[in-house]
């Protein structure tokens, strides 16, 4: 019997219709269009307006798409694994509100929160379940809400993230195609330079934390920038060697966008031309889980089958990871 690996076989992404612009964010915070540009490589973000839209309208939006492009139904679906920061509720699951509002009856589900790098850890998880025999329609949905835990008065940190997400759907696949390797990492003592301070069971929402704007991205930026420029490439650099691959052999970096410098140390340290990187930061912004489906869905007409993709990512936690993956499919 041939192994089975697991294929990404589809991919959709979905984001609001606001623009918030840099020249916009001069009028909110000090702070300038060649600053925001100089620093991060961000032009505009996406922001998602409306009473009671979450993180969920933004993953379900995604799916159903993706459904569409598959010529599946959502009753089809094994698994939903929806890695985010910003779900809708404590609980239940934002996979389950999302399985709820596509109609995805047959299916379980459930979040997994490693901040930017979920999305890798969870194509990861939803791998496993492909590769065991146990299901043959797995969907993972990088997606997040950011304006909802980001001070607008702070310029260090508003600038930078943005709402957005996507998915992909893991089908089984003996061709040697799909998900070949992987390597995930972190180190919770990076905790201290970005999180977010209340919200949770050791420091429970109240008017204080509220007053004190304490349910807002912290970010020591210097220090965080200085562990993902070094952890992404190098967990990049260390999935290539693992699996014998030369620079020229990749056809594509895949790369969270954080940050426009983080991402070029990396793909200088893989050896890797500015040709071969998807970046798209400048447009989103950084989206947390939501980068690298984004990227996925918009570089889909560039992939071909049997190419050899490195998936890379850094978050807070500090969590960090790449995935080695081989293309499945040619689009229609």
């Amino acid at each position: 019997m041939n192994k089975i690996f697991a294929a990404i076989t589809a991919v959709n992404a979905w984001v609001p219709e606001y623009r918030l612009t840099n020249e916009v964010l001069e009028t909110m915070v000090d702070t300038t269009d060649e600053w925001i540009l100089t620093r991060t490589g961000i032009r505009e973000r996406r922001i998602l307006k409306g009473e009671g839209q979450g993180t969920s309208e933004i993953g379900a939006n995604a799916v159903k798409g993706l459904l569409e492009k598959r010529g599946i139904e959502a009753t089809d679906i094994d698994l939903l694994i929806c890695a985010t920061t910003t779900p809708d509720m404590q609980f239940p699951a934002t996979a389950n509100i999302i399985c709820d509002k596509i109609g995805a009856v047959n299916a379980f589900g459930f979040d997994i929160n490693a901040a930017c790098s979920g999305f890798i850890y969870a194509m990861t998880t939803a791998a496993k379940y492909i590769e065991s025999g146990m299901y043959d329609k797995v969907v993972v949905v990088g997606a997040d809400k950011m304006s909802s835990i980001i001070d607008y008065t702070d310029r260090t940190t508003c600038v930078i993230f943005g709402d957005g997400g996507g998915a992909v759907l893991l089908e089984p696949n003996t061709e040697g195609l799909g998900i070949i390797d992987s390597i995930l990492k972190s180190d919770g003592a990076g905790r201290v330079h970005l999180h977010q301070k209340a919200g949770g069971s050791v420091k429970p929402a109240s008017h204080e934390t509220v007053n004190a704007k304490e349910h807002f991205v912290y970010q020591e930026g210097q220090a965080v920038f200085r562990f993902a420029v070094t952890k992404m490439a190098d967990v990049a650099e260390e999935i290539m060697k693992k699996n014998n691959l030369a620079s020229e052999e990749i056809a594509w970096l895949v790369p969270h966008q954080a940050n426009k410098r983080i991402i070029d140390a990396t793909a200088r340290r893989m050896g890797i031309s500015d040709e071969k990187v998807m970046i798209n930061i400048q447009h989103y912004g950084n989206t947390t889980n939501g980068t690298i489906p984004l990227c996925l869905w918009e570089w889909e007409d560039q992939l071909h089958k049997n190419d050899n993709l490195i998936i890379a990512a850094f978050g807070g936690g500090f969590t960090w990871g790449a995935i080695y993956l081989k293309w499945a499919y040619e689009k229609k």
